[in-house]
């Protein structure tokens, strides 16, 4: 198999970071949902940032099997506040609709290329987009069908923690 491109490689690792910053920004909220008491919440928000580390490393491992070098930056410190859980649900939604917007235009740029390997990784990425903004839309709804009403996040917190990984 040729050897990828330079600037797909470079633009490939500017996602892998991506995907790093995904997991921090989920951890980081199920810090913030863990210390109000929302326990499910917080594990829900632990799958995702776990799901986003094995994001980063397909695209990781992809990079080197097609002879890439994989350079990592650092990753730019997440919000830990929020006013509140609605707000942090929609935070998350307008996070994964840029990462949509990033592998999409990755995509556009293993075309131009005329790279099919990297166009069929990227599909999959493509695909797992559409699921996590459906996931996070969702949320959304839930989140501001409960409001800030106590009972209301209590049974979602409850739903929610039978997430499986």
């Amino acid at each position: 198999m040729p050897k990828i491109s330079t600037e797909l490689v470079k633009e490939l690792n500017k996602q892998i970071n991506s995907e790093f910053y995904s997991a921090y920004l989920y951890l980081s909220m199920a810090s913030y949902l863990e210390s109000r008491g929302l326990k499910g919440f917080a594990s829900w928000m632990r799958a995702q940032a776990k799901e986003e580390l094995e994001h980063a490393m397909k695209l990781f491992d992809y990079v080197l099997e097609r002879g890439g070098e994989v350079v990592l930056d650092s990753i730019q410190k997440p919000p830990s506040e929020w006013e509140t859980v609605t707000e942090m649900v929609r935070h998350a939604l307008r996070h994964e609709e840029a990462v949509t917007e990033s592998i999409n235009k990755l995509f556009q740029l293993a075309r131009e290329k005329r790279d099919p390997a990297t166009e069929v990784i990227l599909q999959w990425f493509v695909s797992e987009q559409v699921e996590e903004e459906a996931l996070f839309s969702d949320l959304l709804f839930k989140v501001e069908a409960a409001g800030e009403d106590p009972r209301s996040l209590i049974m979602l917190d409850q739903a929610l923690a039978k997430r499986k990984e």
